[in-house]
């Protein structure tokens, strides 16, 4: 089958990896794409969020499948764009209606769900600036920290966590009177902290049966110990060692079925991946977030440890009969180190152009933030490489990982050396 992957991030560079190893696939093509994705298929110069662009691609290549990578052409509803054209109607996408997409689009709409489906989360309320006084006396009631969550998409920026009552009341001013977020905090979620480890897991449905992908972990703060400003993400690890198969069956039990259930009994039609962004409190999950696709920097981890045919499980997705696909996971350990730009978070270098990827040999580097400019590959976002590896061990992978992203050199290069250490 002909296939359209959307994206151009270490994600879809994961995914164009696995793809292109499936004897299912007959031709790939990735818009927009970057330096990276160009070796497993062809790169079509067309943004993420020009559906009338996209239309044309899948009709000139006769694409039979798209799989969608970020979440912003989902909240703005490629896949409901698809269903209402008379000529790409029948082609599946495998990513949620605008409707499912708003898990991640609206944290409130998440929140709210999570409610009714009894699904185990912080307490929280949702405020506007005219309910801003209401707003400002819930922070004195909550406890500290106090978690701010601007309610739409920020390029995963919109979260803020406050010290001091002093300091939330200050900045919920800024996110509902100054538009701090931009309109996506036009609406804020006050929310309960919750004091464990961080994990994420990951789901494929079909909207009837679902798969549970290797779960993973990943690393959002600049400085190594975990210190500095939070990122886009600086690695990844998978699978976690504490959840092991008593805390994965009560995230089954307490979270996924409950998810997959309510989205079915609400009407939701959902194909595609639930990120389940979860906190093991005392040994218990507790949800902090859903994403409606698959997380960046875990997938360069996690499609290291699948072993089985990824294109047949994403059809099985399409085709709504996933529960008749096999899933085989590795036993190995993955680890991803990412290569970051120079200044990043803030404002960072661009246009440097990268050496040394050919000298890497047992990891495998997935291009994120990367162009060609001739021959050179040179870079072009905060993130630019993720240098991912399977081996035996945590501590093998960690040290290989590292390791090979030190082969790798353009101006201003900064990766974190202490990815996955704390699990050791």
């Amino acid at each position: 089958m002909n296939i359209l992957l959307l994206g151009s991030g270490g994600r879809e560079s994961a995914f164009a990896w696995k793809i292109s190893q499936s004897p299912k696939c007959q031709q790939l093509f990735i818009a927009p794409g970057n330096a990276g994705t160009g070796q497993y298929g062809k790169n079509l110069d067309i943004k993420v969020n020009d559906f009338e662009g996209i239309k044309k691609a899948t009709l000139e290549h006769m694409i039979d499948l798209v799989l969608v990578g970020p979440e912003e052409p989902l909240v703005k509803g490629i896949h409901d764009f698809f269903l209402a054209d008379q000529l790409l109607k029948n082609i599946p996408v495998i990513g949620p209606q605008r409707e499912g997409a708003q898990l991640e689009g609206s944290k409130d709409f998440s929140k709210q769900f999570m409610v009714r489906n009894n699904i185990p989360a912080a307490a929280s309320k949702t405020f506007t600036k005219d309910t801003l006084q209401e707003g400002c006396e819930y922070l004195a009631s909550i406890g500290l920290p106090i978690v701010l969550k601007a309610d739409g998409l920020a390029a995963g920026k919109g979260v803020l966590i406050c010290a001091s009552v002093g300091e939330a009341r200050q900045e919920l001013n800024e996110m509902l009177l100054e538009a701090k977020f931009g309109d996506a905090s036009s609406s804020v979620v006050i929310e309960q902290f919750l004091s464990g480890i961080e994990l994420s897991v990951f789901v494929m449905t079909d909207g009837s049966h679902y798969k549970i992908l290797p779960e993973a972990k990943d690393y959002k703060r600049i400085g190594e110990g975990d210190t500095g400003l939070n990122t886009g993400g600086m690695g990844s690890v998978s699978p976690v060692p504490f959840a092991d198969a008593a805390f994965m069956k009560k995230v089954e039990d307490r979270v996924i079925i409950p998810t997959v259930e309510g989205l079915k009994k609400e009407n939701i039609p959902y194909k595609g991946f639930i990120f389940i962004g979860l906190m093991n409190c005392a040994g218990e999950p507790w949800v902090i977030e859903y994403n409606c696709r698959m997380g960046d920097p875990e997938t360069e981890s996690v499609m290291l440890r699948i072993e089985s045919d990824f294109v047949e499980l994403l059809s099985g997705v399409a085709e709504g009969n996933l529960d008749q696909k096999e899933l085989i996971i590795s036993k190995k350990v993955a680890a991803t180190v990412v290569m970051v730009a120079g200044g990043y978070p803030g404002e960072y270098l661009k246009h440097k152009t990268i050496t040394g990827i050919e000298n890497v040999h047992d990891s495998t580097v997935f291009h994120a933030g990367t162009y060609l400019d001739g021959e050179e590959i040179k870079t072009s976002g905060g993130r630019v490489l993720a240098v991912s590896t399977l081996q035996d061990n945590l501590f093998n992978a960690l040290q290989q990982a590292t390791a090979d992203a030190a082969r790798i050199y353009y101006d201003g290069m900064y990766f974190r050396k202490d990815i996955g250490f704390d699990l050791l």
